[in-house]
């Protein structure tokens, strides 16, 4: 565990951030973060807006009672704003929004009616400040980011396949590709910080194949490094099979039957991750209390696999997994995006 202290340099990288962001002395900014917020993290965001002068004010809801049959992690999909409907519409008048609790408003239905406002909100994930000083993108990586988006974006087919057995085919019509490079400046829209990834949300029944988990990807929900090869079977964005023996499987099959929804075996998103100073070996570091597993999810030349609820497919479910794979490769009609883990189009050197 680290100590809670407050340190210049992570002042200097959140003003450096929210600067990126378009935040300036003019700025009007809401901060909005639950009572079980990483504490340091808001306080850093506030620093920041300090110094760089730009008017400011925080809504700190209350964490909600633990209902869920299971411990929910990295879902995406805050419940500490549920229910505050009247009281969020006056985060209107804000240029933009901070998001610190601690699953993030990314799923959360409250996002939507606050972002039809014209309101721009970023995300910043649950992880202790010094997971996050080496993840900075250049303004070559994110044009890099750019780049690869507008491949997905223009796709027909993603076609994903491994040496360890992924065979997986995404029908990309009717698709919502997303880049999230850590900065946010458009009205009306939600990024991340930090980023470093392409995703894109299919439609409903456009996801069909396999896909190997093998020893060494990571289980973002458990926080956990792979130690025996599982694969999921999938048609039409159903998982209809989860084969594999030892822990990992057994938690996977464990973990989504404890809900006990139709749509917790389902596919949610898939992308790559393309920050360059992210390192799979990373959670190997990291108390599970100190990390919420964002490295994982964008170390570059990953495949990302998604599970859980998806507002483009129109499903919903508690369940939620985030899987980076490695050393695949990703193919968005012929161009080939990802070679058995190593990115093809990077930031120009």
């Amino acid at each position: 565990m680290f100590a809670d202290r407050i340190e210049a340099k992570w002042i200097r990288m959140f003003q450096k951030v929210l600067e990126r962001c378009g935040i300036t002395e003019d700025s009007f900014v809401g901060i909005v973060c639950e009572t079980q917020s990483r504490e340091i993290n808001v306080h850093l965001v506030e620093l920041a807006l300090g110094m760089i002068g730009a008017r400011h004010f925080k809504l700190v809801a209350t964490t909600p009672p633990v209902t869920t049959v299971v411990p929910t992690r990295s879902t995406g999909t805050s419940g500490a704003l549920r229910g505050l409907g009247p009281i969020l519409k006056g985060l209107a008048p804000c240029d933009m929004i901070l998001d610190l609790t601690m699953e993030g408003m990314l799923h959360s239905p409250e996002l939507r009616e606050i972002l039809g406002s014209g309101v721009r909100a970023m995300y910043i994930l649950n992880e202790h400040p010094e997971a996050l000083e080496r993840l900075s993108l250049s303004d070559a990586d994110v044009e890099a980011i750019h780049r690869n988006h507008k491949i997905l974006a223009a796709g027909r087919t993603m076609r994903v396949t491994s040496a360890a057995g992924t065979d997986l085919t995404v029908d990309l019509a009717g698709q919502v590709p997303v880049r999230i490079t850590g900065i946010v400046t458009e009205p009306g829209t939600m990024g991340h910080w930090p980023g470093g990834l392409i995703v894109s949300h299919p439609a409903a029944g456009a996801v069909n194949g396999r896909i190997v988990v093998d020893t060494g990807d990571i289980n973002c929900t458990f926080k956990r490094y792979a130690e025996r090869p599982m694969t999921l079977v999938i048609e039409s964005d159903i998982i209809v099979a989860v084969e594999g023996e030892g822990v990992d499987a057994d938690l996977f099959r464990t973990y989504s039957a404890a809900w006990n929804e139709v749509n917790a075996l389902t596919t949610s998103h898939f992308g790559w991750g393309m920050a360059p100073a992210a390192r799979w070996e990373a959670l190997a570091m990291y108390d599970k209390a100190d990390t919420n597993c964002i490295e994982a999810r964008a170390f570059a030349g990953n495949f990302l696999v998604g599970i859980g609820a998806s507002h483009v497919a129109k499903r919903d479910t508690q369940n939620h997994f985030d899987i980076p794979l490695r050393h695949t490769t990703v193919m968005i009609d012929d161009i080939k995006v990802v070679d058995r883990g190593v990115l093809c189009f990077p930031a120009e050197a």
